[in-house]
């Protein structure tokens, strides 16, 4: 392959990652904790920074309300146990609050909505559904984590006279796994952001703290969004 070939090859895996509309709003999510790290709640560049992309990432998740919405009313796998369909239900039931809440809060922070003392507490409620989803979303992977290692266990012992790891089946299953666990850490480090929004303990989840988690989480998503589409999983194979 030439070098432009090469190039073209790693504009067209940009320009397809970046057509996403998710791949965006996690990049200024990622813009928007880095610079709450940096200003660490005190005025500033890079507080401006931090509210100016806050705002502007509003505009990103409008209507996406409708994505769990949908996910709410739609059927669940088979077999699946029903406290991880209660606590999959509740987490779209909060997320979509969530998203539907924070347009009332862009409307207000737009200068749409007049009533700012309502939209102020809308946002606070919103958060509050945020947190609520992100332990719905922990519990669930930890759940759903369980499961898959108690058929790994089983799918072993029915491979234990070959290699498991040349089993297509074992494979799947190790890499779901790998998927969910990072999906946990997410989850679980975005419970410490939405604490340090809501200032729920201020003294231990500083402002930098709420960043450097944000920023975190803000990666995992990014990985998340490209790892998401398969024509970017195959870009990348050919790239490698």
């Amino acid at each position: 392959m030439s070098t432009l070939d090469a190039t073209r090859a790693e504009l067209a895996l940009v320009v397809l990652y970046l057509n996403k509309a998710e791949a965006r709003d996690k990049i200024c999510r990622a813009i928007q904790y880095g610079s709450k790290f940096l200003s660490d709640g005190q005025p500033g560049t890079a507080q401006n920074v931090d509210k100016s992309t806050s705002l502007a990432r509003k505009v990103f998740r409008l209507f996406k309300f409708v994505n769990d919405l949908h996910a709410l009313i739609s059927p669940v796998p088979q077999g699946t146990p029903l406290p991880l369909v209660l606590l999959g239900k509740s987490k779209n039931a909060l997320l979509s609050t969530f998203l539907f809440l924070d347009q009332v809060v862009w409307l207000g922070r737009s200068g749409i909505y007049k009533n700012k003392e309502r939209a102020e507490l809308l946002g606070r409620i919103s958060l509050f559904c945020w947190m609520g989803s992100s332990v719905c979303s922990t519990l669930v992977e930890l759940g759903e984590l369980g499961r898959l290692s108690t058929s790994m266990k089983k799918l072993e012992k029915e491979l234990k006279d070959s290699d498991k790891h040349k089993n297509e089946q074992y494979q799947a299953k190790l890499k779901k796994s790998n998927e969910r666990s990072l999906a946990l850490v997410k989850s679980a480090m975005d419970i410490v952001v939405a604490v340090g929004l809501l200032q729920l303990a201020p003294k231990k989840v500083t402002p930098r703290v709420t960043g450097a988690f944000g920023f975190v989480t803000s990666l995992i998503s990014c990985y998340q969004v490209s790892n998401s589409t398969a024509n970017f999983r195959l870009i990348s194979s050919l790239l490698c």
